[in-house]
């Protein structure tokens, strides 16, 4: 490791010191991996089976040895410990074409999944089975009613802390999304939206509509049954619906 004098010091100083925390913000920061050289890449990818070891010469020497990335990953096991690295290094490696497939596979599968949006509610309960606490779920679609984002997004008590509005609105710019749908359950029992439920949807829609994107929906879920605010008398004036 590479150590230079400090010209107001006698003590040599480490110029790869926080290295790696400079990377990952590099990262963070891109976004992507997009602009970093493919030895910095295998290098990042390195710190997670080498977390004390130098992987930015390590990096280098594999590549030089199989002569590029992919055929890195296309060696086998033993083939790479012979190149002086860990089993648990090479399982690392070997692991990356399968989980690119994976990726690609269900990226590919789910690409055309289009939400039945006169059962939505039935899409949410299976999400709530067994929870005895509150859960806020978040579904965007693209402007075909395509599934390109689910999760949740929130736990604890829905009615007593704010629905995270900031990631909502955050995911939905990220996921380039044209409407989206909320979803929270009420272990209580009770169907019936609160006051609460109905401030955060009407809070959630104007704020959408900032952002061209539209809410089209927020199911309360309770056991295997459900309401939907867009289309509960009392409440689907919010979406615009006035009959």
């Amino acid at each position: 490791m590479k150590k230079v004098k400090d010209s107001n010091s006698d003590k040599p100083v480490n110029v790869h010191k926080d290295h790696r925390s400079r990377m990952k913000k590099r990262f963070i920061d891109n976004g992507s991996l997009d602009g970093f050289q493919t030895h910095e890449q295998l290098e990042m990818l390195l710190y997670y089976a080498c977390p004390r070891k130098d992987t930015n010469e390590l990096a280098h020497r594999l590549l030089n040895g199989f002569g590029s990335f992919s055929a890195l990953c296309d060696a086998s096991v033993s083939a790479l410990c012979d190149c002086g690295i860990s089993e648990h290094v090479a399982v690392l490696l070997k692991m990356i074409p399968e989980f690119s497939r994976i990726y690609i596979d269900d990226k590919k599968n789910n690409a055309d999944r289009e939400i039945d949006f006169e059962h939505l509610g039935d899409f949410f309960i299976p999400k709530y089975i067994g929870k005895d606490f509150e859960e806020v779920y978040l579904l965007l679609l693209d402007n075909k009613g395509r599934q390109i984002f689910f999760g949740c997004i929130a736990k604890g008590s829905f009615s007593g802390s704010d629905v995270p509005v900031k990631k909502i609105v955050e995911l939905t710019m990220k996921y380039q999304a044209y409407s989206a749908v909320i979803s929270h359950n009420h272990p209580s029992g009770n169907l019936f939206p609160s006051r609460e439920d109905c401030a955060i949807t009407e809070q959630l829609i104007k704020t959408l509509e900032l952002i061209d994107s539209h809410l089209i929906d927020h199911i309360i879920v309770s056991g295997d049954e459900y309401i939907s605010l867009a289309e509960n008398e009392f409440t689907r004036r919010m979406f615009g619906y006035d009959d």
